[in-house]
């Protein structure tokens, strides 16, 4: 499926939320190669994601997900920076305030 997937794509089709679907779970079980990975990643980026393509990968994605237990109540800011866009990265300041208020 992912080799057809980069196909549609380098043309500017598109695909369902099923077809993206395979194609994640293609490249989620390891039978995809890098080289086809990044082509695909790449082709999408250039023409553009779709809704339908984003909820299909996301959705193998949450079904694949391997759940940490951590014991304890827990916040994850995610803030790495690095959008490019020059943005001020709140969330890691957000989490020292928190920290600060003894949450």
């Amino acid at each position: 499926m992912i080799r057809e997937a980069i196909a549609r794509a380098m043309d500017g089709g598109t695909l369902s939320e099923v077809e993206s679907r395979a194609v994640m779970e293609e490249i989620m079980e390891g039978r995809a190669t890098d080289a086809q990975i990044a082509a695909f990643l790449v082709a999408l980026r250039m023409r553009g994601e779709t809704v339908e393509e984003l909820i299909g990968a996301a959705k193998v994605m949450r079904e694949k997900v391997t759940e940490v237990p951590v014991g304890v109540d827990a916040v994850d800011t995610c803030g790495t920076g690095g959008d490019g866009a020059g943005t001020f990265n709140i969330s890691t300041v957000a989490a020292f305030v928190v920290a600060g208020a003894g949450v």
